[in-house]
């Protein structure tokens, strides 16, 4: 049934109370900031921004179903997700199958907040995550040939940020415009407390234009459905977004999966998994289609893909059967990777780790498995081919399903006291996806760069004997602050070889990997200087890194890199070239 609008604050008003929550089938937030200033440039321009899907469900069943409360103040690390409500018996309430996204915008835009991690930062960093709320710029004039048809700049902005003062702009808090209980006295009083009296008039137009489409214009108009039944409202849920592009299919299976588990609460336990999983190390960025693959694959359920035969009530069943070992397994996998020194800034497929998870899940060694010495050759096993995995293009592209389905019969129908990789990798090769490295690829990996996130799996390779359980850097030998062009015409490099020096800089043979406390104490010294100071000798070292001649002056760095090029072309030869 079509029901005419209600305006945005009435609505907004209906989210605070609970009387409009999000059923169990759908999804988290997905949407970025830019989506949200956009949904708000399109309101402001007098867009229609499409007809909501509603299920009203009656007081006397409102006690059987799980329901969540929309996102406001949205956190990347620590409130990313929708935060479930009590059970509310004996009271009717809305909830929302299509809209969820506009809906928390708006929220998010005009009551909340987004701390999204800043480029560069750790993850375990609490600045990494700077609060922004939505702000409005009431004096910015679009250009005419304005990207995607702008017409009004929305911007997240910290309050420092948003507080710095500028000629031509004035910010807005987005917020603050439910705190004005008149279009008129109450918004000037803001203006003139802020703005010459010129710019005052051209401000309110803009201040008045939000007003009225947050207080007086009834936008939100919704198509309201009166069935009680939680698999009717699924079905009307899957048929309005399995056409779209935002919502992913595993978005939808895992609504599929919400509605059938019986003991446990789906949608918690798999946010709660991907949440402990990427708190593991120094972090990683899982998601829960990695978790919702992963179930597919231990539990023995089909064909490894996201299939919505595959999620039928049957597998359901079992997936919720078997999903403490599935947890434990994925944590004690993850745990092993980040051992190796993987993390989110190297681990260049998340995939990659679903046999191994599956291997483990098989033989379930426990905790002993990570430190414990009669497991050490296979734990080298293990991490050997996984590198190999990583470094090889291709294999983690297409035919995923079909590979890891593979792959899972080989462990199946292997031993379980070691880790098969012979056998993954004949079934890789089957798949045309043989782990061996022709000349051409060998080349290609002797001249990788630094900033490439392959370089830290092939120096692990390379150098197995250096630990990386604690941090660890990879390092420039040769300091990559003393390849600027003054420096090195002081230190007596030919002009004719600068640039080159200068593009080698970044070349794998000038790179090594560190631990973090032997990083600190190198910092910028030349390489020969460091090393006549290790306690443990230079020599020995330099021998274990293929360090060879270290000279001590810049200007015999090409003779340097160009040999140790070699040896670490040999290297890699001798471990990847059969």
């Amino acid at each position: 049934m079509y029901q005419t609008g209600s305006t945005i604050k009435e609505t907004l008003e209906e989210i605070h109370c609970h009387n409009l929550v999000l059923p169990a089938i759908q999804r988290e937030f997905v949407w970025r900031s830019e989506q949200i200033c956009r949904l708000f440039d399109s309101i402001m321009q007098g867009y229609p921004f499409g007809t909501f899907l509603y299920w009203r469900v009656a007081p006397e069943n409102s006690g059987k179903f799980k329901f969540f409360d929309f996102v406001r103040d949205y956190h990347q690390r620590d409130n990313p997700h929708c935060p479930p409500l009590p059970t509310l018996h004996n009271r009717q309430v809305t909830a929302v199958l299509d809209g969820q996204q506009r809906l928390t915008a708006l929220n998010i835009g005009l009551h909340g907040s987004i701390s999204r991690k800043l480029p560069y930062k750790w993850w375990n960093n609490p600045d990494a995550f700077p609060e922004t709320i939505l702000h409005l710029d009431l004096l910015w004039t679009p250009d005419e040939d304005e990207e995607e048809g702008l017409r009004y700049k929305f911007r997240f902005l910290t309050e420092s940020h948003a507080s710095l003062v500028q000629e031509s702009i004035c910010w807005f808090p987005v917020k603050q415009i439910l705190d004005f209980d008149n279009a008129g006295p109450a918004m000037t009083r803001w203006l003139n407390q802020r703005l010459t009296q010129e710019r005052v008039d051209a401000a309110f137009e803009t201040l008045f234009r939000l007003y009225q489409y947050v207080h007086t214009e009834h936008l939100v108009a919704y198509y309201e459905e009166k069935g009680q039944e939680l698999d009717k409202a699924l079905q009307i849920f899957i048929r309005m977004n399995d056409g779209g592009t935002t919502l992913s299919h595993s978005d939808l299976l895992l609504s599929i999966a919400v509605a059938q588990w019986k003991n446990l609460d789906a949608r918690e336990e798999i946010h709660r998994l991907v949440d402990e999983l990427n708190r593991i190390g120094s972090g990683f960025t899982f998601s829960k289609d990695l978790v919702l693959k992963a179930g597919l694959m231990l539990s023995e359920i089909g064909s490894v893909g996201f299939k919505v035969d595959n999620f039928n009530r049957e597998n359901m069943d079992t997936l919720e059967d078997y999903w403490e070992d599935i947890k434990s397994a994925l944590i004690l996998t993850v745990r092993l990777v980040s051992s190796f020194g993987f993390s989110g800034r190297n681990l260049t497929s998340h995939n990659s780790i679903l046999p191994i998870a599956y291997y483990l899940y098989k033989r379930s060694p426990g905790d002993a498995y990570l430190s414990k010495s009669s497991f050490e050759r296979d734990r080298r096993s293990v991490r050997d081919w996984l590198i190999r995995s990583l470094l090889k293009t291709g294999v983690w592209g297409s035919g995923l399903d079909t590979l890891l389905t593979d792959l899972r019969a080989s462990i199946r129908d292997a031993r379980q006291d070691t880790f098969p990789h012979e056998r993954l990798r004949e079934a890789m090769a089957r798949r045309g996806k043989a782990l061996h490295f022709d000349d051409e690829e060998i080349e290609e990996l002797a001249d990788m760069q630094y900033g490439n996130r392959l370089t830290f799996s092939l120096l692990s390779l390379l150098f197995p004997f250096v630990d990386l359980r604690n941090n660890f850097h990879v390092d420039h030998i040769f300091p990559s602050a003393r390849f600027t062009e003054r420096r090195l015409r002081k230190a007596g490099v030919d002009e004719d070889l600068i640039d080159d020096f200068r593009e080698q800089r970044n070349g794998l043979a000038n790179l090594q990997l560190l631990q973090g406390p032997e990083n600190n104490e190198k910092r910028a010294k030349m390489p020969a200087k460091w090393l006549a100071a290790l306690e443990s000798g230079a020599s020995d070292y330099a021998d274990r890194h293929l360090l060879g001649d270290v000279p001590e002056s810049i200007a015999e760095f090409d003779q340097f890199y160009k040999a140790r090029r070699e040896r670490l072309k040999q290297r890699i030869t001798d471990l990847l070239g059969r």
